[in-house]
């Protein structure tokens, strides 16, 4: 077997794209468990193009030949991109709407089960298998197979049917959205509208990632695999995109913070039970709920702390493990939600901004706009315009 291993500059940027992407992907499914279906599927999607990317950068660089036992490991992944793509844009039109969400992976979970008469061939017809697309002129091995690899002869149109299913669930995710362009009276090319605006150009580029691998396939052949490398560049640059946007709408730096500082595990020792957890839950939602306590421009953690006759300590502990937010994330979600009733309420629009952000607790009409945009993806102005919208 060769063993020739080849690094350029694109493999480098592609290999930091795949770890970065495994990064925030991890972050995606942690905040898709807080009920974010649409970030779940999001996470998902990001991990499973870059495990996929992976694969495409161990076939051009040579390394695969070094790991020959996963060889096509990413085939069963290929159909799980298209269907988590509908998924991601379905769930954030539409986050209340229940979904039979397995069937979409059908053929991902059978493809997977498939796999296993490649996966026990010998290393030698991997090897083949892997120069046939990289390195057709490089000399194959003498080895037979123990079992046919494709039993039922569907591999050889692996590529027909990822593109069939890519165009199936891309045109169903057009579909819905622009359905909801029209509800909303919005032009698709004219909107101002943050939401649509996100699905709009995340869609653009699921349709060129579509048509690179479909005009490559064409040109080259359906066995060559260098569209699946223009696409892995392509994907890590929309990483590189994504990391900036990440970073740069954090709230890190609006708060003391350093780059030496670890995350310690803040109650580990303490002492409060469950039965205690609860009862101080059900007091603070009964300050916020009942008392609308987050209405007050001074609210504070030591303030709500001292109303329900607790220590500040055990309010930030339950408010952290119980509802998975700290006091000031808590606080701006009561605060946007009592204002979206309040918008909602205002048909006549005789409340300005201003005053709706003083009546929910705010001091001032910029951080209302921040906080409601952050949760809603709307400013307040927007939300008004587009009450329907998610």
């Amino acid at each position: 077997m060769r063993t020739d291993i080849h690094i350029g500059i694109f493999d480098f940027f592609i290999f930091l794209g795949i770890f970065q992407g495994l990064l925030i992907s991890w972050f995606f499914i942690k905040n898709g468990k807080k009920g974010k279906k649409a970030n779940l599927y999001q996470g998902l999607l990001l991990l499973f193009l870059s495990l996929g990317m992976f694969e495409e950068l161990l076939n051009n660089t040579g390394y695969i030949v070094q790991l020959l036992p996963i060889t096509n490991y990413g085939e069963p992944l290929n159909f799980t991109l298209a269907p988590l793509f509908y998924l991601y844009v379905r769930s954030t039109l539409e986050p209340k709407e229940k979904q039979n969400v397995w069937v979409h992976f059908i053929i991902a979970l059978f493809w997977l089960f498939y796999m296993y008469f490649a996966f026990i061939q010998p290393d030698g017809v991997k090897y083949n298998s892997y120069i046939q697309t990289k390195h057709p002129d490089w000399g194959y091995l003498n080895i037979d197979e123990i079992i046919s690899d494709d039993p039922l002869g569907i591999r050889r149109y692996i590529n027909q049917l990822t593109a069939i299913q890519f165009i199936i669930y891309m045109s169903a995710s057009i579909i819905i959205l622009l359905r909801k362009f029209r509800s909303l009276n919005q032009s698709i090319f004219k909107t101002n509208n943050d939401v649509l605006i996100i699905l709009r150009n995340i869609t653009i580029h699921f349709i060129i990632i579509i048509a690179v691998f479909m005009a490559t396939k064409l040109y080259y052949g359906m066995r060559s695999d260098i569209g699946g490398y223009w696409i892995a560049t392509y994907v890590s640059f929309m990483i590189y995109a994504t990391s900036y946007q990440i970073l740069n709408k954090s709230d890190f730096f609006n708060q003391p913070n350093s780059f030496l500082d670890i995350p310690l595990l803040k109650y580990k020792k303490s002492s409060l039970s469950d039965e205690n957890k609860e009862l101080i839950l059900s007091k603070i939602r009964m300050e916020l709920e009942t008392k609308k306590y987050f209405a007050n421009n001074l609210a504070s953690l030591s303030g709500l702390a001292k109303l329900i006759n607790e220590s500040s300590h055990h309010v930030s502990q339950v408010i952290n493990e119980q509802m998975n937010m700290n006091f000031f994330e808590m606080l701006a979600q009561y605060r946007v939600e009592e204002a979206k009733k309040i918008i909602i309420s205002d048909k006549n629009k005789k409340l300005t901004i201003e005053e709706i952000a003083e009546q929910v607790g705010y001091n001032s009409k910029s951080a209302f706009n921040n906080a409601f945009k952050k949760l809603t993806s709307q400013t307040p102005s927007e939300f008004r315009e587009n009450s329907t919208i998610v």
